[in-house]
């Protein structure tokens, strides 16, 4: 083989909730091989994608390049972005604070230390999307539901449920009864109104000017942003923070 094409991926049923990695390996033309998914107890989804990743860079041989696909772009950041720069800072975010699942993302860099690797990002849950990916997707799901181990080879791949091709239109939000509470927002960062509920069901909002996310990314103005911490970010890099 002259290359390895993989793609891993974390699941949290809840987030935090119960929660498990899973990584599918394909040959150098991307036909699956093998497979193995893990739990990980009650978690969020980014340990989920961190471990995937982990646990996917030492099952493969080092001396191959691998590529790697994923759909976490917090994964794909902290190991291409973010992972210099929290290094000279002493494993501290611009913002002065611990970076979070530090010790995760530690075992990655040395695990990553001498070895060809490319991160891809992939969109989920999209018709026609990459067959690695729902792979790995259904796999982490499954063991995040039963939190139970599995793996195997291309004879018992799991098989991903169907994307749905479209999307219902969402429902117009009704304007709130005068005096309703709208979420307060801390002055400067987001606007009074059009407050809406992040993944994680935490409200977001749009950022009125740039800032600078607890996890050292920047948001732009119009962006969505909600509570980190003590601060303002990403809705992604909420659970990481809480």
């Amino acid at each position: 083989m002259e290359r390895v094409i993989a793609a891993c991926d974390g699941a949290a049923k809840g987030n935090p909730g119960p929660a498990a990695w899973a990584f599918v390996v394909a040959d150098g033309d991307g036909v699956p091989q093998r497979w193995q998914a893990g739990p990980l107890g009650h978690s969020t989804n980014n340990v989920g994608e961190l471990t995937a990743l982990e646990q996917l860079l030492a099952a493969t041989d080092p001396e191959l390049p691998l590529e790697v696909r994923l759909d976490s772009t917090y994964t794909r950041d902290a190991v291409t972005k973010w992972l210099a720069g929290w290094k000279r800072n002493g494993w501290k975010t611009a913002a002065g604070k611990p970076v979070a699942n530090q010790e995760l993302i530690q075992r990655i860099d040395g695990l990553l230390t001498d070895r060809e690797v490319a991160f891809v990002y992939v969109p989920a849950h999209q018709v026609d999307g990459d067959p690695l990916n729902a792979i790995a997707d259904k796999a982490a799901s499954d063991a995040a539901r039963t939190q139970q181990a599995a793996g195997g080879t291309a004879a018992d791949l799991p098989v991903p449920d169907p994307a749905a091709a479209t999307s219902a239109p969402r429902k117009a939000r009704r304007a709130p009864a005068a005096g309703a509470a709208t979420g307060s927002t801390r002055p400067g960062s987001g606007s009074g109104s059009g407050a809406t509920r992040s993944g994680g069901g935490r409200p977001s909002l749009a950022a009125r000017f740039p800032g600078t996310c607890p996890c050292s990314r920047p948001y732009g103005k119009g962006e969505r942003i909600t509570k980190v911490g003590s601060g303002w970010g990403h809705p992604e890099c909420a659970d990481t923070r809480s």
